[in-house]
């Protein structure tokens, strides 16, 4: 059974940065493409950024581009979220999801609907 574990979330004030990790395991991390998802209070969950099972292509939300980079280590089966700049708006529970597949990032990643596996999601606030 695939399980993901995210960590590295906390507070930081607005402008500062912070690196999520999510550790996968269960079975062949390569063979999985990678999103980062957030949902903040009240607010529906929303795509942030995606990679594919290689780590050669990557997407992101324009609310966060620039901004946030996805990266992954197959070696060590983690995904990682850097993120700079950061706001207050970008307050939320992190979550990283994992979806079998191969080739290029596509629009396809962008859904929620395409994710086989969850974490339990980081807190990240970010103050004024």
């Amino acid at each position: 059974q695939v399980q993901l574990v995210e960590s590295g979330g906390g507070l930081v004030q607005a402008g500062g940065s912070l690196r999520l990790s999510c550790v996968f395991s269960g079975h062949t991390f390569s063979m999985y493409a990678m999103g980062w998802f957030r949902q903040a209070p009240g607010k529906e969950r929303e795509y942030v950024g995606c990679i594919n099972f290689s780590g050669t292509s990557t997407d992101y939300a324009d609310s966060v581009k620039g901004r946030f980079t996805v990266s992954r280590d197959n070696a060590k089966n983690t995904v990682y979220l850097q993120m700079t700049s950061l706001k207050p708006e970008d307050t939320a529970i992190y979550y990283c999801a994992a979806d079998m597949s191969y080739g290029r990032v596509n629009s396809r990643l962008r859904k929620l609907s395409e994710y086989d596996y969850w974490g339990q999601g980081t807190q990240v606030t970010v103050s004024t």
